[in-house]
């Protein structure tokens, strides 16, 4: 009987699987999906919104594996120091994860230098911005510049963290001029 009720669980997600269509990162010029969340900046947690976010101008949104791994925070410290070059550009920063609230404060204060938040990445908002890594709960390295009027200005999807802020606020101050 459990060999039976298995293989027809695996029927109906074979048929459901066909009938959805394949995800395609998101493209410049695409609307960016909305999304609100929690988040966390200097180990405290509020509610964070892109549309609201998006009213105060550009945003940077950034997907990262997991908080606390080297490349993770390797790249967490170099958006850190770089802030002050996307405040000029008018531009606000929120990397995204889905580590749990808790470890999320702990990362804003330890890693992000209290310089700019960081919000749990639902599986949602990570099938809508297509930053699923595999099969795995895991978000796949991947930056955009959200336009303020919510539409996607830049996108660098790539594994190794060290050109995300370069390409990032070079994208940005672009938007500014």
């Amino acid at each position: 009987m459990r060999k039976l009720f298995r293989n027809m669980l695996l029927a109906l997600a074979a048929i459901c699987a066909s009938h959805v269509p394949a995800a395609a990162q998101l493209a410049v010029g695409d609307d960016a999906p909305d999304f609100t969340t929690k988040a966390a900046m200097a180990g405290t947690e509020f509610g964070y919104s892109l549309a609201m976010a998006l009213r105060q101008g550009p945003v940077v949104l950034y997907f990262y594996p997991k908080a606390f791994t080297s490349g993770c925070t390797l790249e967490a410290n170099a958006f850190a120091e770089a802030m002050p070059q996307f405040k000029a550009a008018g531009a606000s920063v929120i990397g995204m994860s889905n580590d749990n609230i808790e470890t999320l404060k702990r990362f804003s204060r330890e890693e992000c230098r209290d310089a700019f938040p960081v919000a749990v990445a639902e599986g949602k908002t990570m099938i809508a911005y297509d930053v699923g890594k595999g099969d795995s709960s895991y978000a796949s390295r991947t930056s955009y510049v959200i336009a303020p009027d919510g539409r996607i200005a830049f996108v660098h999807s790539n594994s190794d963290y060290r050109g995300h802020v370069k390409k990032t606020l070079e994208a940005v101050r672009k938007l500014a001029k």
